[in-house]
């Protein structure tokens, strides 16, 4: 079969930047480890209270200016045990789950936003580096006081 130059051209270039395009992505998730949140640990939504860490939520020092927040969505309230109040550059590993139905879990702004589903146990990691107060929402429609679920963190000087 005869192609035309100008065909045989585009088809180098376009099959060129597949592979560019696939090297890159395949890099950025593998090598640099820039992938989705988890949800690869699971545990019973009727057990949520009796399940390590989300029996005591809360926020917890684990290191040099390094936090873990265990959090339990439920309808219509993140139940996070107290105040989350944290330092400035304070990196956070925030582990959620929720209790009943699908929740949101999203800080604008930021590059935080889950999905958490029932059953399901969600991770992320976000350092803070500017002071201020920053608002969780639930951005997935949870029923009919969805619109008053949030909560506050506060990132200190």
């Amino acid at each position: 079969m005869h192609l035309h130059k100008f065909e045989k051209l585009w088809l180098i270039v376009g099959s060129g930047a597949l592979v560019v395009f696939l090297l890159i992505i395949g890099i950025n998730a593998f090598a640099m480890g820039h992938t989705p949140p988890s949800d690869n640990s699971t545990l019973d939504p009727k057990q949520v209270d009796q399940t390590a860490p989300f029996d005591q939520p809360g926020l917890k020092k684990i290191g040099e200016n390094e936090y873990e927040a265990v959090i339990v969505a439920q309808a219509f309230t993140f139940n996070t045990g107290g105040d989350l109040k944290i330092p400035k550059g304070a990196k956070v590993h925030f582990k959620v789950t929720s209790k009943d139905v699908v929740h949101g879990f999203q800080i604008p702004k930021t590059n935080v936003n889950m999905m958490i589903t029932p059953g399901h146990v969600n991770t992320l990691t976000h350092t803070f580096n500017e002071a201020g107060n920053y608002l969780i929402l639930c951005n997935e429609y949870c029923g009919v006081g969805h619109q008053a679920m949030g909560v506050t963190i506060e990132v200190t000087p």
